[in-house]
């Protein structure tokens, strides 16, 4: 589970991989007006291009480093590698059509908003977790729930 310092260094590598300052809500602003929305978009379309591009260094290193060594112990352990890089690339992948799924809700102006209770997520939440689709109560009551099913 990702401590809150993880959160936190999560968000500013967002932020910076962006190119963006965490944004600064004014008084009095509405809640997911034009200028939030436009910060979200920018975060979430890097992040995308950084996963993209790391889906595809992937490829051509897997492609580049694709020996046919005839020691079965050097075959094995390159193997090994790539199934490694595999999985985290379809983790990647997952990630990716995430972020899609969360842009589509950016312009169907269903973003920044519960899905359980309807209520903000908040600037803070969704800086740290772009993707994020349930405010803090409601996350935190699934997880209680899923360590119950699960104990």
């Amino acid at each position: 589970m990702p401590t809150a310092n993880n959160s936190k260094n999560t968000a500013t590598g967002l932020l910076a991989l962006a190119g963006v300052m965490p944004y600064q809500e004014k008084p009095g602003e509405e809640y997911m007006n034009d200028a939030q929305m436009d910060h979200f978009r920018k975060l979430l379309q890097a992040w995308r291009n950084q996963l993209r591009e790391e889906v595809d260094r992937t490829v051509h290193h897997m492609q580049d480093e694709a020996a046919n060594f005839p020691d079965p112990v050097d075959r094995a352990a390159q193997e090994e590698e790539f199934s490694l890089e595999l999985r985290a690339r379809d983790r990647e992948r997952k990630l990716i059509k995430k972020i899609e799924k969360t842009l589509r809700r950016l312009e169907d102006d269903d973003f920044g908003f519960c899905d359980q209770c309807g209520i903000e997520i908040g600037i803070r939440r969704l800086e740290a977790r772009p993707t994020a689709d349930l405010c803090i109560d409601c996350k935190t009551m699934a997880e209680i729930k899923e360590k119950q099913m699960m104990g």
